[in-house]
């Protein structure tokens, strides 16, 4: 298994759960009707929860995750979705990192009534999952995907790409405290254009500006002067991308769950959206129980 230290907890444990939950609900269901049905993890790794190396600039953005919630060993995604009864028809599991996706070939290793199922992906989760979206037939397949990033990897030209399919259920773990709002300065000055352009590219839109910052106006030694500082709280940013979500899917969870780590300090977002018009109704109920419990 890559890197020596690895991360859980309470939080990893409850987005896990709520996912596996929807995978049992979603594939018994789906093998009442003549679809072909996949899982799809983008951020699949190993198959076991771990921390990946990060550099210099994510680890001042997520020191979070190294804390007390630590746990020796845990399944991750992959291998859940992989003990889910139904089936799924195909596993798509999505690597980048060359290490990681050897060690994912593991999983063929372990279930090997499955192995003929499962498909190994060693590309950027964008691109391929961009790819995969708009050149894929989806009148006769459904799947879902976990978008599971470790920060804000995902950019919303993918996620309008999930959406367009119209045949997709996402679970995204979006990265609210962790990322987006470390980014998000007190002083709107003080934001690199990088950051601005992650910011840009994880919402799609420039218009975090407007709603998360507000002009103000102090008395300096030279007069009043305007400043444009922060007006947004962890709420104001969730419904901002919740609503985001909202204008592209069939339907979405509004009762996204916040998961927090063991110092109560906010780390994701875990959303839910369904894209098929006719199946989102039954989706999103079935979701939005997963989550309130």
């Amino acid at each position: 298994m890559v890197g020596e230290q690895q991360f859980g907890g309470n939080w990893t444990e409850e987005k896990l759960i709520r996912v596996k939950k929807y995978l049992s609900a979603y594939a018994t269901i789906m093998n009442k009707y003549p679809f072909k049905f996949a899982y799809i993890d983008a951020f699949a790794g190993t198959g076991y929860r771990e921390l990946e190396k990060i550099d210099q600039m994510e680890t001042c953005l997520y020191p979070d995750l190294v804390d007390e919630d630590i746990e020796n060993y845990a399944d991750g995604s992959a291998r859940i979705a992989l003990q889910v009864e139904p089936e799924f028809t195909k596993y798509i599991f999505i690597e980048k990192t060359k290490g990681r996706f050897e060690e994912l070939k593991i999983l063929k290793e372990e279930f090997p009534d499955k192995a003929h199922k499962i498909m190994l992906i060693n590309e950027d989760a964008n691109t391929y999952i961009t790819n995969l979206c708009k050149n894929s037939n989806w009148k006769y397949h459904r799947a879902v995907m976990f978008l599971d990033p470790f920060g804000m990897q995902v950019i919303w030209d993918t996620i309008k790409a999930i959406a367009e399919t119209k045949a997709i259920d996402l679970w995204y773990l979006f990265p609210l405290g962790v990322g987006v709002n470390r980014l998000l300065k007190r002083d709107i000055k003080e934001i690199p254009e990088s950051w601005a352009k992650k910011l840009d590219d994880i919402f799609g839109t420039p218009d975090w500006r407007d709603v998360f910052y507000r002009i103000e106006k102090v008395k300096t030694l030279y007069g009043e002067e305007e400043t444009v500082i922060k007006d947004a709280d962890f709420k104001k940013i969730s419904d901002f991308f919740v609503n985001r979500l909202e204008t592209i899917f069939a339907g979405i969870a509004e009762n996204p769950r916040l998961l927090r780590n063991s110092k109560n300090n906010p780390l994701y977002l875990l959303c839910f959206a369904s894209g098929n018009p006719k199946g989102s109704k039954t989706a999103i109920k079935i979701a939005q129980d997963i989550l309130r419990k």
